[in-house]
């Protein structure tokens, strides 16, 4: 396979010049720029993307870490990045983990050797003193609320969100309320478990952790809560369900065990997806695709101090509550 020096050889010119040549630079001489084309043409010569990467320090490519690519609410969060990506003249590499830390960790090994110029991470399975370990080696940038850990984001407030539903759901004159949730530990989750506390606190409501869910991601979670719920004695009369996807599932299983929505059991969802207009479920909505867009535009920023910028949420009211 030719390479550079076979070019320079075979159009008697420069290595120089031809570098200038594949780099479209203006000022070469037209005889030797065809020349050059022409031995180009006659090796198939094709350049080595990696090493003019490395030349430039650049490598047009930003890492998206999520732990599930089919999930709505993460297929609308890349196009939000995708999009912005595009008109910014990079391309993703996308690194689906299944929540499992070595493919995390992975992608932050691709940023330590520079296959990457910057890596979003949306929904974090690693601890914090892996993040540190690399946040000398790029751009990292979160969709938590990060501030004071050092490490951008464009993140919403889940502790004032979930506050505000409850606080909705309570106004409606619900006193046991439960709620779905994806993983019991993640960081969002736990600002939810706290805004939970709290509100039996405020209203000196008794805490029931049995109407608490974990690992409630798609539509066929929705439906093993709601045949819980059908076998409970003292069943929530509301769910707050931090998935409009898994929100829907509840609620197609709810007409088949014959709990009427909202008579019996109100429901209120999380992000307005497309489903929640369809089957007019109340819910919170977050600009999915404007928080992804946020998302790269603070990747490729290169800000030696990191920036935060929270997304403001509101609540949508249908016919579920």
């Amino acid at each position: 396979m030719a390479n550079i020096h076979d070019i320079a050889k075979m159009a008697g010119v420069s290595v120089t010049t031809v570098s200038r040549v594949l780099n479209g630079h203006r000022y070469v001489r037209k005889e030797k720029k065809e020349a050059v084309l022409r031995a180009v043409r006659e090796s198939n010569y094709h350049r080595n993307i990696n090493a003019v990467h490395l030349s430039r320090g650049k490598t047009s490519l930003v890492g998206v870490v999520v732990p599930f690519a089919n999930d709505p609410y993460f297929g609308l969060l890349i196009e939000g990045i995708t999009r912005a990506a595009a008109n910014h003249g990079y391309h993703l590499v996308l690194v689906q983990t299944n929540y499992d830390e070595k493919r995390e960790l992975e992608a932050l090994k691709m940023l330590e050797n520079r296959q990457i110029d910057a890596l979003i991470i949306c929904s974090r399975q690693s601890t914090w003193d892996i993040i540190e370990a690399y946040m000398n080696e790029g751009s990292i940038v979160m969709c938590e609320d990060t501030r004071g850990k050092g490490v951008s984001a464009t993140f919403v407030n889940h502790y004032q969100a979930f506050m505000m539903a409850l606080d909705y759901l309570y106004d409606n004159g619900h006193r046991n309320i439960g709620y779905c949730v994806g993983r019991r530990n993640g960081a969002n989750s736990l600002r939810r478990a706290q805004a939970y506390k709290n509100f039996h606190n405020k209203y000196s409501l008794s805490l029931n952790e049995a109407n608490i869910f974990y690992e409630c991601y798609h539509l066929e979670d929705g439906q093993r809560v709601a045949k819980k719920l059908s076998t409970m004695e003292d069943r929530p009369s509301a769910m707050l369900i931090t998935s409009d996807q898994v929100a829907a599932g509840v609620m197609t299983c709810c007409l088949e065990e014959g709990i009427k929505v909202p008579k019996d059991l109100a429901l209120m969802g999380f992000d307005n997806q497309p489903i929640a207009k369809l089957m007019h479920l109340t819910t919170i909505e977050i600009p999915i695709v404007k928080l992804g867009e946020k998302l790269f535009q603070q990747a490729i920023q290169n800000n030696k101090e990191p920036t935060y910028e929270e997304v403001i949420v509101k609540l949508i009211e249908r016919e579920t509550v």
